[in-house]
């Protein structure tokens, strides 16, 4: 499908970080004092000290952040004014016949950088094994007030503008009238969000988590799988959400620190990578060392960290960002077993209620495109391959 003509002016976007800040950051770093630790504690009450250290020298000393930039700037990028801000994104045209246009939407704490190898497996499935008949043409934000799409002093976004700025983007700027999506953490509800306020521009939606509404929640118990769901979530909210209160309660405050230290800013963001993939293995193991350093090196320059946390407070604040708390449009959900939460089918079904596919994964977790994008790319394509008659 080809995007059409608009009143929007995009604006070509080369990242570009001035070789001052990157000096800045490596004198900050050297200047690091950190805490001591609890004997023999490791990961069990945050940031293990032992693994850290190491890192932030590596990160001072040894990362190149410059590759890093080419990396991100090797695929097209764009800025276009909405809503009050310069949204960023990339627009990436898949290698195939008739590309399918794909919203791609990441989450907290991540950015672009999850998805650089993800993209090419949905953009040119033929070059890793596919078939070019399921090739996507990938339009991926950055979320307004994360990383690149983030200015000192804009306006803050929550889960339903993001939605509805992204609805625009797709249609209004970039000319696509019907279009798929796909998402996980935050990018999940924004999509869950877009499918059920604008379901006749979606074919389908793909998400890797599923956020449900707390009246659904509530009812479960009544199957042994709703019943051990509530345990998990039960264990969950006491064990592991310490983030989200600080992040939806005091955000200003959180912000001071984190924007001042970029050791302090590694620690809370690694900290996440590492449970939310398991908790059995260090982050570099599980994941490539230089992206994770990407990753938190762009919410470094960007300084978007606070602006970040805004989705976290209307959460707590405001009610469900879903209209009518369901969606009608074919969905699909790819289970990965090291997930924070894995609600039931049962439960699923009463908040998606054409739940088309139910996939369970091999491995990996939270940050699936990151971990896993090879399996995470098939699951998608297969998915949308019968829904592709949807554009015409």
């Amino acid at each position: 499908m080809a995007a059409t003509e608009n009143r929007h002016e995009v604006r070509p976007f080369s990242l570009s970080v001035p070789d001052s800040a990157l000096a800045d950051l490596r004198h900050r770093l050297q200047r690091t004092r950190l805490p001591d630790e609890a004997p023999g504690s490791g990961w069990t009450h945050g940031t293990s000290l032992g693994w850290l250290r190491p890192v932030l020298a590596y990160w001072r000393d040894e990362f190149d952040w410059r590759a890093q930039e080419a990396r991100l700037n090797a695929m097209p990028n764009g800025k276009v004014r909405m809503d009050g801000i310069d949204l960023h994104f990339v627009h990436v045209p898949g290698c195939g016949p008739r590309p399918c246009p794909l919203l791609l939407s990441h989450g907290w704490p991540g950015s672009l950088f999850e998805f650089i190898d993800l993209i090419p497996r949905l953009t040119d499935p033929a070059r890793f094994g596919g078939a070019a008949e399921d090739a996507f043409t990938v339009v991926a934000p950055s979320l307004p007030g994360y990383g690149l799409s983030f200015e000192p002093g804009q306006p803050r976004f929550g889960i339903a503008a993001m939605a509805d700025c992204f609805a625009r983007l797709m249609t209004d700027v970039l000319g696509y009238s019907r279009f798929a999506a796909q998402g996980g953490d935050w990018g999940s509800l924004i999509t869950t969000t877009l499918a059920a306020a604008v379901p006749d521009r979606l074919i389908g939606i793909h998400l890797n988590l599923l956020l449900l509404p707390r009246e659904i929640i509530a009812g479960a118990g009544g199957t042994p799988e709703e019943a051990a769901f509530l345990r998990a979530y039960a264990r969950w909210r006491r064990e592991e959400t310490g983030y989200l209160w600080m992040q939806g309660t005091r955000p200003q405050t959180l912000a001071y620190g984190l924007t001042d230290s970029p050791a302090g800013l590694a620690a809370w963001i690694l900290e996440k990578f590492y449970a939310w993939s398991g908790g059995q293995a260090a982050p570099d193991v599980v994941f490539d060392l230089d992206t994770l350093l990407a990753n938190i090196s762009l919410y470094w320059f960007s300084g978007a960290i606070g602006s970040s946390f805004w989705p976290y407070y209307e959460r707590l604040h405001a009610p469900w960002p879903v209209p009518g708390g369901r969606v009608s449009v074919p969905t699909a959900y790819a289970a990965f077993p090291a997930e924070n939460l894995h609600p039931p089918r049962s439960l699923a079904e009463q908040a998606f209620t054409d739940l088309r596919r139910w996939t369970p994964m091999a491995k990996g977790g939270h940050f699936a495109a990151l971990e896993c994008p090879d399996a995470l790319a098939k699951d998608i394509r297969a998915f949308f391959r019968p829904l592709r008659a949807g554009l015409s």
